[in-house]
């Protein structure tokens, strides 16, 4: 059997375990490990072991725990209702307000915990039902929670991109900042759209009635003080950072220490609390250095076969594709797994394909940048993946939090208007690059 054959029996066969709902780490290891010891006998277990040293060698992989126990002290502390209160009031008096807080909010979600799935529960058990109280759109509204949870994945720190980091060998620093003004850019775009619809269609997201916006300034303040708090906790993590004062790994430590000081200062931190939150904490990471694991033992083997090398030479000598027609291909791939995988496992699965291929193509910037690049024109398409059907992620997460009055058929209708939006600011990240570069050149430039 050609090592061709091999490699597309290898990614069959993981496919056809993942959809009978193996877990993701066990499909992949698994495959990799059958494969290894089938071609290259006892010795392919090196190769297992070779992932295993890399992985605890890999010093920023520390930032993991320390920003998921950050989100999770800060959720199960109530600290992110307060965020959420704060948007109420001050946000409210506007026509689609709430809405817009809404988005506010899960960016600050966003920047405490790195998890699509955070922002989701967040916006799912504290925005929804506020929202629904207020007469808005539950159309609209449902729409608003799924596409700025997906922001999770995007605006720093990101879990998926430290994941890729992993795979690519980029640098997670740069990752992080280029993800963070495409991450505003599209929460901006998100803000634009419900404004102009509730504009013209005030009946989707009505203001406030007035005996709700008629509180005294010293409580409007009061609020305001109380949700900055995350805002704090952020700046004292991110600028130290981004001024070159510490490491990411020290800077990831300076966020879950402040988180944890705040949630004590304010009174809320019992011993159940932290307890729950290590667990939850120990859990999310274990699980994905599992699949780190697994993505470097079975890239090492689809390595080892010439699997890559195979696939650029397709696409690039037999086919004949432009870099651009392939980086296309790339990306509506990505779509189409999104369908019924998560954002890890489709990374996993095609990232040891993909990250060589994108490396080499002429796309008129240095390799490094162009792996910075796309791992932000990655996770932009999976976050649109998550929100397409039938299987996208966030639409199964939506139902299973939200009301019985709101049905897959309203989810499915509301995210159509979000989802053309992601999809014109992946073609604004794509056309101009500079979006995703400009901040890392500046601050690694210095």
């Amino acid at each position: 059997m050609s090592y061709e054959m091999i490699a597309i029996l290898m990614f069959s066969s993981m496919m056809l375990m993942l959809l009978t709902g193996q877990r993701v780490f066990g499909a992949i290891g698994g495959i990799a490990a059958i494969a290894a010891l089938a071609l290259w006998g006892t010795g392919g277990g090196d190769i297992p072991f070779s992932a295993a040293m890399k992985l605890m060698k890999w010093y920023p992989l520390l930032t993991l725990p320390m920003f998921i126990f950050m989100g999770y002290i800060l959720s199960e502390t109530k600290i992110a209702d307060d965020l959420y209160k704060m948007f109420h009031v001050w946000m409210g008096p506007l026509p689609g307000g709430l809405a817009i807080g809404t988005i506010f909010l899960m960016v600050l979600i966003s920047a405490m915990n790195g998890l699509s799935v955070a922002g989701m529960a967040i916006g799912a058990t504290i925005a929804l039902p506020e929202l629904l109280k207020r007469g808005y759109d539950k159309k609209m509204v449902t729409g608003v929670i799924q596409a700025g949870s997906s922001l999770g994945i995007l605006v720093p720190p990101s879990v998926v991109l430290v994941l890729y980091a992993m795979i690519a060998r980029a640098p997670v620093g740069q990752l992080w900042l280029a993800g963070l003004i495409p991450g505003l850019m599209m929460a901006g775009m998100f803000i634009i759209y419900i404004a102009i619809r509730c504009k013209f269609q005030p009946e989707l997201g009505p203001p406030l009635p007035r005996e709700e916006r008629d509180i005294s300034k010293a409580e409007r303040y009061r609020l305001l003080a109380a949700g900055a708090l995350p805002l704090v906790i952020f700046g004292a993590m991110m600028v130290p950072f981004v001024n070159g004062w510490t490491s990411l790994v020290e800077s990831s430590a300076i966020g879950a220490l402040t988180a944890l000081l705040a949630s004590i200062a304010k009174r809320r931190l019992t011993l159940p609390i932290l307890i729950s939150c290590l667990k939850q904490t120990l859990g999310i990471s274990c699980m994905f250095m599992w699949i780190i694991l697994a993505a470097l033992g079975f890239g090492a083997v689809f390595d080892g076969l010439g699997a890559v090398k195979a696939i650029e030479s397709l696409f690039t000598e037999q086919l004949g594709l432009s870099p651009w027609a392939i980086l296309i291909l790339m990306q509506l791939s990505f779509l189409v797994m999104g369908t019924f995988l998560d954002d890890t496992a489709m990374l996993v699965i095609v990232a040891p394909l993909y990250v060589p291929l994108v490396g080499s193509l002429d796309l008129g910037m240095p390799r490094n940048e162009v792996l910075i690049w796309y791992g932000v024109l990655y996770t932009v398409t999976t976050q649109i993946a998550y929100m397409t059907p039938p299987f996208g992620y966030n639409l199964f997460l939506m139902r299973a939090m939200a009301p019985k009055e709101i049905t897959m058929r309203d989810i499915y209708g509301s995210i159509v208007p979000f989802v053309g939006v992601m999809v014109l600011a992946l073609i604004i990240i794509m056309v101009f690059p500079q979006i995703a570069l400009w901040l890392p050149q500046v601050v690694y430039g210095r």
